[in-house]
């Protein structure tokens, strides 16, 4: 009994310590930075968003989009009012930027940007979760509270902030390199350096580096390289003594995979947020060397004194995480975790099935392709036709959806429903699809004696799905 009464009163003890490190106080210009960084690739992304006609094709033109289970209630805003969501993600962004009414921007932009990832499955990209994450840690933490409007508006000194603050985006981006990186554990990235291998002999044909992309050994080098980065780049950002060469290697393996692959603002995106991993003294040495190269090729302006009679906040004061806040953060990071697991809590090979695909950071692992072949009976006159995608749907979703088994089965249902309200009044749909993952010939992904127009949607196995065969 004592004994036990011993070790709850040293658990207690660590957890006081515990507390009194996350709320030690820290510098505010890698928030800052952040802050900054974030608004203004956001404001500019949704922008290119609009410049490239995005919007249209993607959010107006379809007649059906594929919902996410359990999120079928979000209404599809008719016409042209999806443009005005884009408004308010360009305006917020701008705003979070400024820390102009930040906790009112940081809402809005949470608000709009998650209503369009989540209007089309089709559309679904891994940086688009990964900025409605982030936008969501914006809602929660207090970014505004330094080097904003706001706190210039304020006019008074403001406490320091505390470590935590920091420490959760960092969290939060250790969570996508390093899920990310255990993703990359398979057997195509492995041993087959697949699908590194096809995306980069289908660029030979660039200036020197095109050389190397139709050598086997480099798509080894690529696939072994690209692992091992995602696995210890947390650590070594996290380290003093290795963080600006970590950071060059962020910078040089993103801007790579930028001009490689098309995969849009995310190597922008983790660029800027990689830039939190620099703590405030870091900040001034690069500010000192930034001085030292003005003053050596320029004027030299002369340097304020430390003793310059401006307020600061005293040490000790910065803000306290809080219990609810420190609830409520702790078990976003801890779902994001679980998130990334659950694909163990399903049979098969995720990669074929996409069971616990999505929400888990596997990025750039999967090549696939498919093609969806839809047979329509009527029982009551027992005739069958061929029901073709493309008479229903975008190029776009089209090309999506022929390998996600979810989305297949989604089509099916609307194929239902749009019969039904043509007369049919209980039709079967069967399906013949061919998937081809990582270059491997095309086999069956369904069964195609399964009645899919009575195949309800559920998060359980998709016994449906039949398993993937030996590779060739």
């Amino acid at each position: 009994m004592r004994r036990g009464r011993g070790a709850a009163v040293g658990a207690r003890q660590r957890l006081a310590r515990l507390g009194r490190w996350l709320g030690e106080p820290a510098g505010a210009t890698p928030l800052v930075v952040f802050r900054i960084g974030f608004g203004l690739i956001m404001c500019l992304a949704a922008v290119r968003f609009l410049l490239k006609g995005w919007v249209r094709t993607q959010f107006i033109e379809p007649t059906f989009h594929f919902r996410y289970f359990l999120f079928e209630w979000i209404p599809v805003l008719p016409g042209e009012w999806i443009y005005l969501v884009f408004g308010i993600q360009i305006a917020c962004a701008a705003m979070i930027a400024l820390g102009w009414h930040y906790r009112a921007a940081a809402v809005g932009f949470f608000l709009a940007f998650s209503y369009v990832e989540l209007l089309d499955q089709a559309t679904y990209l891994n940086h688009y979760y990964f900025i409605s994450l982030v936008a969501f840690l914006l809602v929660l933490l207090p970014l505004h509270r330094w080097g904003s409007l706001d706190a210039a508006r304020r006019g008074s000194v403001r406490a320091p902030p505390a470590r935590w603050i920091a420490l959760v985006l960092k969290a939060q981006i250790a969570i996508v390199y390093f899920f990310a990186g255990v993703a990359k554990l398979n057997p195509d990235w492995l041993l087959r350096a697949e699908p590194l291998g096809i995306w980069l002999s289908a660029r030979s044909g660039l200036p020197l580096a095109g050389v190397l992309f139709d050598q086997p050994w480099f798509a080894f080098l690529m696939s072994w390289g690209g692992a091992a980065f995602d696995l210890s780049i947390p650590a070594l950002l996290l380290w003093r003594a290795s963080r600006p060469w970590a950071y060059l290697a962020v910078a040089g393996f993103h801007l790579t995979t930028a001009v490689l692959f098309p995969i849009g603002v995310f190597p922008w995106v983790m660029m800027a947020a990689a830039l939190i991993f620099f703590d405030e003294a870091d900040y001034r040495r690069i500010g000192r060397f930034f001085r030292g190269v003005r003053n050596r090729f320029g004027r030299a302006r002369p340097t304020r004194a430390r003793g310059d009679g401006r307020r600061r906040p005293a040490p000790g004061t910065a803000l306290p995480v809080g219990r609810a806040r420190g609830i409520v953060l702790a078990s976003f990071l801890a779902l994001q975790v679980l998130l990334s697991l659950r694909h163990w809590a399903y049979p098969g090979d995720v990669l074929w099935t996409e069971e616990g695909f999505r929400f888990s950071w596997r990025v750039m692992v999967a090549e696939k392709t498919g093609a969806a072949f839809f047979r329509v009976t009527d029982p009551r006159t027992d005739r069958s036709w061929e029901a073709y995608p493309a008479d229903y749907l975008t190029p776009q979703q089209e090309r999506q959806f022929a390998f996600q088994p979810d989305m297949i089965l989604g089509f099916a249902h609307h194929l239902r429903d749009t019969l039904r309200e043509a007369g049919v009044a209980d039709p079967e749909i069967r399906a013949r699809v061919y998937v081809s993952l990582n270059g491997e010939r095309s086999r069956l992904l369904v069964d195609p004696a399964v009645d899919l127009a009575k195949t309800p949607k559920s998060l359980a196995p998709k016994e449906w799905v039949l398993a993937r065969m030996g590779r060739e």
